[in-house]
């Protein structure tokens, strides 16, 4: 019969222990047994303190999406070879804004195609600030109709020239743009609001038309007021607009809709009527001039190099469909009391993550920042599963950062590349210094709150080991080829 190793082991100790007493009463004397003295048990490790650091990672292969690792990460002396990130809070930048995305008139319909508890869930996992959601920070809105709304409108319809305004009306919005974004606001009051017109009305334009043509000089004065007009009525329904650019992309033409306004154009618009219209209103909402691709850095310069025009200008805003994001940096340089802001770029439907996110991750999220943006939009909110809605001649092929089929959501690329900014780089956090080793770009933010925060894309495709180190001490940590991680701590 088998044994187990406890039970065979047993008798042979009873057997010796029995001898040892006999032999203890037969020896001379009468000395008393003494027991063995039983062994010092071992000492229980110490408890193990908690990561000082938390991970929050995406992996290409989708094995991983904006999933919080269980890692217990403490900074200590530890040396090796590997790439180090330095991050050096006393070197400072400038201060952000937000993250987000812009909400298109098309976005706010899908939204509110939605059962209202599903659209509350959306918004709540989209806007709130607590620890379940993205914490998007900073909106961008069309004034008027973008090529992503079903169909063109301006806030001034009328069919013939009506330059005292008579006709404005906030109207097309109150369908649905106006509703859902109150929604948003009742979740997240702070969040900060860009508009952006992508045409005039169409009576004040040189050829009458929604796609193209320019802004007739003797309707300045009215389309300042019509900026008035817009952010008066919008702060009337509960909703402040923190800033205007004064036209999307103003150097193409092709969109529907679309308006062309050259640097020297504008200057005069902002110097003699839009910047005086805001003074004599009272209102302080930022005017920030271009709005366009970074491969034409003298449209802004000429702005804000116009004299007249620099005072009333908060700084200048960009795109990535041309150029290279460094242009922030020189447009920066120039001008360094002025804000640099990067407010659009597209994902190509269907959409890949693997390429996606690590493009929009080291350009716009590591890259504008790193170049002085102090906000990080992208284009744009929510689509349908056709990518509309749109208007004729509209983007056709514009991914949001979600997909919404009646209440079932799809989480695009941009969605993830956002989300690790927006989660914990907060309004207010300040960029600080940080090296960027071979492969691992990077950009690092010290928090409102105390947090420091380093979000990092490996750009190679193979496994990397890396230090960060943190006032002198290092924690080591890896990342998979085409990942990004955001580390907290």
């Amino acid at each position: 019969m088998f044994h187990s190793p406890s039970s065979f082991w047993r008798k042979p100790v009873f057997a010796l222990s029995l001898l040892a007493l006999l032999a203890g009463a037969c020896s001379k004397g009468s000395d008393p047994v003494v027991p063995p003295t039983p062994p010092t048990p071992p000492t229980p490790p110490a408890p193990t303190l908690p990561s000082q650091v938390a991970v929050w990672i995406t992996n290409t292969d989708r094995s991983a999406l904006f999933f919080r690792q269980r890692l217990n990460l403490r900074f200590a002396d530890n040396t090796n070879a590997d790439p180090t990130i330095v991050v050096d809070t006393t070197q400072t930048f400038q201060t952000m804004e937000g993250f987000g995305y812009t909400l298109t008139g098309g976005s706010a319909q899908v939204m509110s195609r939605m059962s209202a508890p599903a659209r509350a869930g959306l918004i709540k996992e989209l806007f709130a600030t607590d620890s379940t959601s993205l914490g998007v920070s900073y909106l961008r809105v069309s004034i008027g109709a973008s090529d992503l709304n079903d169909q063109v409108y301006t806030y001034d319809e009328s069919p013939t020239p009506d330059p005292t305004l008579a006709n404005f009306s906030l109207k097309p919005d109150e369908a649905y743009f106006i509703p859902v974004l109150k929604e948003i606001l009742a979740v997240n009051p702070a969040i900060k609001i860009m508009g952006s017109p992508w045409t005039a009305p169409l009576w004040m334009k040189t050829n009458g038309n929604s796609v193209g043509g320019s802004l007739k000089p003797e309707y300045y004065p009215a389309y300042a007021q019509y900026f008035v007009k817009y952010i008066k009525g919008m702060a009337a329904a509960g909703i402040t607009i923190d800033a205007v650019t004064l036209q999307n992309e103003p150097l193409y033409g092709g969109n529907n809709p679309s308006m062309l306004m050259q640097a020297d154009e504008q200057a005069t618009f902002i110097k003699n009527h839009v910047g005086p219209a805001f003074q004599a209103a009272g209102i302080k909402t930022k005017i920030i001039c271009y709005d366009h691709n970074a491969d034409k850095p003298e449209y802004p310069l000429a702005v804000l190099g116009d004299p007249a025009a620099y005072p009333f200008v908060e700084g200048s805003a960009f795109h990535l469909y041309g150029g290279d994001i460094d242009a922030l940096t020189r447009v920066h340089n120039a001008y360094p009391n002025k804000g640099v802001y990067f407010t659009e770029q597209w994902t190509q439907a269907p959409g890949n993550l693997a390429g996606d996110l690590p493009y929009h991750v080291k350009n716009l999220e590591i890259g504008a920042p790193r170049n002085w943006s102090r906000n990080v939009l992208e284009w744009n909110l929510a689509n349908d599963a056709s990518y509309g809605p749109h208007t004729p001649g509209g983007c056709t092929e514009c991914l949001g950062a979600v997909t919404i089929a009646g209440n079932q959501v799809t989480r695009n690329p941009a969605y993830y590349s956002v989300a690790h900014s927006s989660k914990f780089v907060r309004p207010g956090s300040v960029r600080v210094a940080t090296n960027e080793p071979a492969g691992l770009s990077n950009v690092a933010y010290k928090t409102p709150g105390g947090k420091r925060v380093l979000v990092v894309l490996n750009t190679t495709s193979a496994l990397k080991n890396f230090n960060i180190q943190y006032r002198s001490k290092v924690v080591s940590v890896a990342l998979s080829g085409g990942s990004v991680a955001t580390y907290i701590w």
